[in-house]
């Protein structure tokens, strides 16, 4: 897979607030249990259900089997890539050719 490919798969496991509130949860609480998700979170657990298999699957977390019940950790190697790509494009580059000061293209 392309890298450009892997960073929008982050991005897009990335967009929606719900999936961004999970991971807030899961960075103070780690090792979480999905049902102390779903409480947290505050919405049904069908649809928790669905964004936690989102974000696994774009690598974001992963999810141990602990007995009946899952548990949930970040994955911070995971998002790499995107931040890579996030800091780059917050260094000035050269020449640019409307100086965002100026918004203004020459």
């Amino acid at each position: 897979m392309s890298e450009d490919r892997v960073i929008a798969e982050l991005a897009k496991a990335l967009a929606h607030p719900a999936r961004l509130h999970i991971l807030r949860v899961l960075m103070a609480t780690p090792g979480c249990i999905g049902g102390d998700i779903v409480g947290a979170v505050g919405l049904a657990q069908s649809t928790v259900s669905e964004h936690l298999r989102i974000l696994k699957a774009a690598g974001l977390i992963t999810g141990e089997i602990s007995g009946p019940r899952i548990c949930y950790a970040i994955n911070p190697a995971a998002v790499q890539p995107l931040t890579a790509f996030v800091t780059l494009l917050a260094v000035p580059v050269g020449d640019a050719c409307c100086p965002p000061a100026t918004g203004v293209c020459a």
